[in-house]
């Protein structure tokens, strides 16, 4: 099952290469879904369609949805949500106030990937398109499986130690609501079979993301930064799609002459960012491109010959390797500043932090047993190489 994700500045047109994408793979026979996880939901409006959480039939082969957070949390968080709201009602909040407020940070992310993964085992697609928020949003989207597991499994610990003696005794003695095992087993659940394979499905090879952008400074600039992220948590990108560029025709007219060299200029600096990925080009219409017939050419344009659900790219990913000096580990990070990078290991965790995001990379059992002897960042690539077990860096 193919996974591809598509995401970029707000306004790139990430939305209608999406659509153009699903479009064109369902018009070579395969089985696909097209997905919004985006709050600000416009796929119906680009397919000219009124969508639903559900599955909709668009076309042939062609099913389409906008994913809903709230039916999604609903679903996945459950007693969880329910034990919350009673908690907060029974401290004088209103109802409404306190469904509001039992809304754990992250879960309306979580939730609409846990939707995401329901669709990718069922079987009835060959490929999802999955239309994402804008570039930070979907950074967050992507990483909290990782993150999110990380420390709901300190809580989970923490909480079920003292309910094993708090509880039983609280409750003769309080009216207070408090948990009981079920919804520890929800939590459980949560933890250690939905968010890991949620991890599982974004960093697999079969699931990638593609970036979109326009040639424009601040735009390619997110990008890149994206880019680096991305790489952070081993989250594969196989493809850039540049929109909008003017077309040969028109940047040789005087009028669009600089704006034609601009972008010629541009796109070579995109290409040159993003190597070894390919950047798939984009012109720029005489008009908004929306529905089925004008979605389906446009993406016929954009991937020629190539399949729309291959993987169009390979980036470097995470090397474990071992040398004449001893194990190390090699961490592409393309882009990434050395000034902003510190590494540390703790306990049997590497943790790497970049510009303000954070990743702690679980070491293999002989690594876990030795020291961290250096870590240096050489030619876009952090290595991190480790000493005798016992000694100190």
């Amino acid at each position: 099952m193919r996974l591809v994700l598509y995401t970029g500045k707000g306004g790139v047109g990430k939305t209608t290469t999406a659509c153009a994408t699903a479009l064109c793979a369902a018009a070579r026979s395969r089985r696909t879904l097209l997905a919004s996880a985006d709050a600000a939901h416009s796929l119906g409006d680009v397919l000219e369609r009124r969508l639903g959480p559900r599955p909709t039939p668009i076309a042939a082969c062609l099913d389409a949805l906008e994913l809903d957070a709230r039916t999604e949390m609903a679903e996945h968080w459950g007693r969880i949500h329910d034990y919350l709201v009673s908690l907060l009602r029974y401290q004088g909040l209103e109802e409404v106030v306190a469904e509001e407020l039992a809304l754990l940070p992250g879960a309306e992310e979580l939730s609409t990937l846990l939707g995401v993964e329901e669709h990718c085992r069922s079987g009835r697609y060959d490929l999802i398109v999955l239309d994402c928020a804008p570039t930070d949003s979907t950074l967050r989207l992507l990483t909290l499986p990782e993150v999110a597991r990380g420390a709901l499994r300190v809580v989970l610990h923490v909480q079920q130690a003292l309910s094993a003696v708090v509880t039983p005794l609280a409750r003769s003695l309080v009216p207070i609501p408090l948990p009981d095992a079920a919804v520890f087993r929800d939590i459980d659940q949560l933890l250690f079979r939905k968010l890991r394979a949620l991890r599982r499905r974004v960093t697999a090879a079969s699931s990638t993301v593609r970036l979109v952008v326009t040639p424009e400074r601040m735009v390619i600039d997110e990008a890149r930064r994206a880019f680096t992220d991305l790489a952070l948590f081993e989250i594969p990108c196989d493809a850039v799609i540049m929109n909008r560029l003017l077309p040969p025709a028109a940047a040789r007219e005087a009028f669009f002459h600089g704006w034609g060299r601009l972008q010629e200029e541009r796109r070579r600096e995109v290409e040159a960012l993003f190597a070894p990925l390919p950047v798939l080009p984009s012109p720029l219409r005489d008009d908004e491109v929306t529905g089925l017939e004008a979605l389906r050419a446009h993406g016929e344009e954009l991937f020629g010959e190539r399949a729309p659900d291959a993987i169009l790219g390979v980036a470097g990913r995470v090397r474990f390797a071992r040398d004449a000096t001893g194990y190390r580990i090699d961490l592409p990070l393309p882009h990434a500043e050395r000034a902003a990078l510190d590494v540390a290991k703790i306990e049997d965790e590497l943790v790497v932090r970049s510009a303000g995001r954070r990743r702690a990379l679980k070491l293999p059992r002989r690594l876990a047993a030795l020291s961290l002897a250096s870590a240096r960042f050489e030619r876009d690539v952090l290595v991190v190489r480790f000493g005798a077990e016992g000694t100190r860096p």
